[in-house]
């Protein structure tokens, strides 16, 4: 069977950078950086102080306010991008057949934000007097069931929960799904919100966080003076569709997803392995799948996240993927900018490198000063730049070693 081409057709995002795709893609190109001092809660008793947020959400421009209580925020953000997505694509759902419309939508954590507010609710008042939404608020797959509900999409409906990878591995799963002729459209992405007390305590206890009070210099991916990666919230979200489904109903398009690699390292809970080899064989398998060359690839969107151990990893990596190549690539981390949103990253750079191709130019890693001899390509430094971009390549790289890798392309008919 010949394999179904798929296109990208609507995109929605609410982020640290912008309220919308078109925001969050201006605010990318002129290296704006979202990173401010956290407001959601007080962080008097806590070691870090800063985090990217979302700015000016206001749920009830997306959702009835009465509904909007019994929802956790990461699932607001899921939906209301999840809306601008589908108002953006111009699909009419009186004319799809409902069981060929899929949902994929990550999240790694899900309602943590709940699962505090409601413990303390228990301890004060009794466990059974918790409230009754507290379980549908938040398990991780609710935003992804919230999105099904609102459009009536009722084929394949799933949260994939891989960490950092998962809002890659929701691309990727939702282009095979429509590309083996399973599904004519998906709504994909992730949401993420896990700016809370506890979530933010746990990640300090590991190291895992950078615990810099200069908003300028916490996320540095590729910087020698990283020293950890700096927690975002937020939702991204693509719509998807066969290229034959996309062109009968006469949609634009903004670029095609074209490769998918994913692997594990089998290796440690957190750390990467050293040695990068599974990350390799993902970027090389996207590549496979994609039917190019390694050479053909112009720009990478790193996963990037301004730990000591991912960036060094991540570009011995790419390194051994593209060998004498890799000195030509560009490869920019946009968690400079927005933080790392967890299972939400991976969709807001597929769609921020969707822009990329289409308007031929590839973002900068913001707040760059100290190069580092280990990670020592060119990672566009505080500007971004016009280039001729016909493929590029998105990394995600999570917690259990689970990597994700897509190829998209420039659209051409």
């Amino acid at each position: 069977m010949t394999e179904r081409r798929v296109v990208i057709t609507g995109l929605g995002a609410l982020t640290p950078i912008g309220i919308t795709a078109d925001e969050t893609w201006r605010s990318a190109k002129d290296g704006v950086c979202g990173i401010g001092e956290i407001t959601l809660y007080d962080t008097a008793n806590q070691k870090v102080k800063i985090a990217g947020e979302v700015k000016n959400f206001q749920p009830e421009n997306y959702i009835d306010k009465r509904e909007a209580r019994k929802l956790d925020r990461f699932t607001q953000l899921a939906i209301a991008a999840a809306d601008q997505a589908f108002q953006d694509s111009g699909l009419v759902m009186e004319k799809e057949n409902t069981y060929r419309c899929a949902v994929i939508v990550s999240s790694g954590i899900g309602g943590l934000g709940t699962i505090e507010s409601e413990h303390a609710r228990g301890e004060q008042k009794g466990f059974d007097r918790v409230s009754p939404y507290f379980i549908p608020m938040c398990i991780a797959n609710m935003g992804a069931a919230h999105i099904a509900i609102r459009t009536g999409f009722r084929g394949m409906v799933t949260c994939p929960v891989t960490a950092c990878a998962g809002g890659t591995n929701a691309v990727g799963d939702a282009m095979r799904l429509i590309r083996a002729g399973y599904a004519d459209v998906a709504i994909c992405g992730g949401a993420e919100s896990s700016i809370t007390p506890l979530g933010m305590g746990g990640f300090t206890s590991m190291k895992a966080l950078s615990e810099s009070t200069d908003p300028n210099r916490a996320s540095i991916p590729f910087d020698k003076e990283r020293d950890g990666f700096v927690m975002g919230e937020g939702a991204a979200m693509l719509i998807l569709e066969s290229l034959e489904h996309a062109k009968e109903r006469g949609a634009k398009i903004y670029g095609e997803v074209v490769g998918y690699g994913s692997t594990c390292d089998a290796y440690h809970i957190t750390a990467p392995d050293p040695e990068g080899t599974a990350a390799r064989e993902c970027m090389r398998q996207a590549i496979e799948d994609a039917k190019i060359n390694p050479e053909e690839v112009a720009y990478i969107n790193a996963h990037g996240t301004s730990t000591p151990l991912n960036d060094k990893s991540e570009t011995a990596a790419v390194k051994a993927v593209f060998g004498e190549h890799s000195k030509k690539l560009m490869i920019s981390s946009t968690k400079s900018m927005t933080g790392h949103l967890l299972g939400a990253s991976g969709a807001v750079e597929a769609l921020l490198t969707t822009l990329a191709l289409k308007e031929g130019f590839v973002p900068p890693t913001v707040n760059y000063r100290e190069p580092d001899e280990d990670c020592d390509l060119d990672v566009v430094p505080n500007t971004g730049r016009k280039a001729d971009l016909r493929y590029a390549l998105s990394n995600s790289l999570g917690f259990g070693g689970h990597n994700a890798s897509l190829i998209l392309k420039r659209w051409e008919e």
